[in-house]
């Protein structure tokens, strides 16, 4: 199973050289998860065709207007729109009473449910766990409660090699296989031993997400091995004193982070509106991991 990134938004702090602020739309499965909502969310979901409706789970880092201001308008469009399934809603503590606050001075009744999960600062904690997946928070170091999002896939079972069966199977006959049991009928003669007719599992995927932070490596363990992970990049190098007194990383921390992570690949964004020009970030990414790509708006990337 494939993670789809899309992002929406990449800059930092407000609007500049046609960037927006903070989003992403994650496809996991058939599952669509929203991560961030700054304002003109979906101005840019329309733009780039993104379904409302098809968003059922959205996570918030923190609650800096350029992570989530866009995020009482995106509820308000979806009640417009006459949405009726639930929502879950995941982010810091306060997230649901400013929306609840928000939601009863404007006298608006939506006509779906929103689950609130409020994660506890500092802490790693399962907000969302379905069939195919789970999302774990990823404390980060910011002037506010803030946290990141792992998203993995839970372990694959094992997959059916049809050359090797000599007849159909019922699917009762099939899921033990794949669960490494073997398969017997009814008067208890072994049928199929699992290891001769199964093939190993495909790799569960998985997908970090980094929002606002000071250089942290005590993530390092538990994004290890991430078959792709967005880091913020606020800055160059050169302004690394500038990232530390505002809780921001430069593009080459980001990168040895990834680096020693041994991630597949490095995505970097969240960009100061000094560069109008990403290359000089790029450029200081890439000599420290050379398989980095910036988060562009309206691009799509594989974990």
């Amino acid at each position: 199973m494939a993670i789809i990134v899309k992002i929406l938004g990449s800059n930092s702090a407000s609007f500049a050289h046609n960037r927006h602020h903070t989003c992403q739309i994650l496809q996991v499965k058939d599952k669509y998860l929203m991560i961030d909502c700054g304002e003109g969310t979906q101005l840019q979901c329309k733009r780039y065709n993104v379904k409302l409706s098809k968003i059922d789970h959205i996570l918030i880092s923190h609650l800096h207007g350029d992570h989530y201001y866009g995020l009482i308008g995106l509820l308000s469009t979806m009640h417009l729109y006459g949405r009726q399934k639930d929502l879950t809603l995941a982010g810091p503590p306060g997230l649901k009473e400013i929306i609840s606050l928000q939601l009863r001075y404007s006298e608006t009744r939506l006509n779906f449910s929103v689950e609130f999960t409020e994660w506890v600062p500092e802490n790693i904690q399962t907000v969302l766990e379905t069939e195919r997946f789970t999302v774990d928070t990823i404390p980060l170091d910011h002037r506010v409660p803030c946290s990141g999002y792992l998203i993995k896939e839970k372990p694959n079972r094992r997959r059916i090699n049809r050359e090797l069966l000599k007849e159909t199977l019922p699917p009762s006959h099939l899921h033990a296989l794949k669960s490494s049991e073997d398969v017997y009928d009814k008067d208890g003669k072994l049928l199929y031993r699992w290891e001769d007719v199964t093939k190993p599992p495909l790799k569960n995927v998985s997908y970090a997400y980094c929002s606002d932070t000071r250089f942290k490596p005590d993530i390092i363990e538990q994004i290890k091995g991430s078959d792709l992970v967005y880091h913020e990049a606020t800055f160059a190098d050169d302004m690394k004193e500038r990232a530390y007194d505002t809780y921001h990383t430069t593009a080459k921390q980001a990168a040895s982070i990834a680096r020693d992570a041994e991630v597949s690949q490095l995505l970097i964004g969240h960009f100061s509106t000094r560069y109008k020009d990403l290359d000089v970030v790029l450029e200081e990414a890439r000599a420290v991991f050379p398989h980095t790509s910036l988060a562009i708006e309206g691009n799509t990337f594989n974990a």
